[in-house]
């Protein structure tokens, strides 16, 4: 690895870091009763505290600190006064930061009582994100990323979304190449050693469709069915991706 190369690895690391740990202090605050704007500003005074930004409210003008989506909601819920309720499933997406290094992650929370759906569509995500990361080598095609993620929402007996993908990242928030949640023909690329690339499992419970809400942000199930979302950020290697975003 070139100097430059560790430095950068250096730098993501340490951005990658602070998103895993604001993270997991949203999760652990995050409960039934709070409204979702108390769960962003636990983000916000944790980035303060490690002199990172969130990404998207710098360069796109987002109204938050963290994507914050509930249930049918897929991703870009805008934090605010909407109350989280015993049974929600919540979806945290985070992206930070600090010294020219980005970093982007997402979690889920399952508020108790958890049905079964839910607790399906978190493991299936996950489980999703795993067999992706399976795949991802330098010299892979980049489609088969997305059908690792595919296979494994059909084998839960889920859907994925089409229209929303995984991306570059690394030096600013979206960067080349997009990185399909399904088998896209499209995606003849190949993956490169020392890519920085998010894996972004979105997994619907029922049509594959989606729309975009009256905020212009949020993106939410066509049919109102339970969504999930999971992500790291990885850097492709010639052997195991390091995830930058986890311990």
């Amino acid at each position: 690895m070139t100097v430059q190369a560790q430095a950068d690895l250096a730098g993501l690391r340490q951005i990658g870091r602070i998103v895993d740990l604001t993270l997991a202090e949203m999760v652990r605050q995050a409960q039934a009763s709070m409204t979702t704007a108390e769960l962003d500003a636990v983000g916000a005074r944790m980035l303060e505290q490690f002199g990172a930004q969130a990404s998207p409210k710098r360069v796109y003008g987002f109204p938050g600190t963290a994507c914050i989506s509930l249930n049918d909601e897929v991703v870009h819920g805008i934090p605010g006064d909407r109350v989280i309720q015993p049974g929600d499933m919540i979806k945290i997406d985070l992206t930070a930061d600090r010294d020219g290094y980005v970093a982007d992650a997402t979690r889920i929370v399952l508020v108790p009582p958890v049905s079964p759906v839910a607790a399906q569509l978190a493991e299936c995500a996950k489980a999703a994100f795993d067999h992706a990361l399976r795949v991802a080598r330098a010299g892979t095609q980049i489609r088969q990323i997305g059908r690792a993620i595919e296979n494994e929402a059909r084998n839960y007996g889920f859907s994925v979304v089409h229209e929303l993908a995984g991306h570059g990242v690394g030096r600013t928030i979206h960067e080349d190449p997009v990185i399909p949640n399904f088998d896209d023909p499209v995606c003849t690329g190949r993956l490169i050693e020392g890519l920085v690339i998010t894996i972004e499992p979105m997994i619907i419970a029922g049509s594959r469709r989606i729309k975009h809400g009256n905020d212009k942000w949020t993106v939410l199930t066509a049919d109102g069915s339970l969504s999930a979302h999971f992500e790291e950020t990885i850097m492709i290697t010639a052997d195991e991706p390091i995830i930058i975003t986890a311990e």
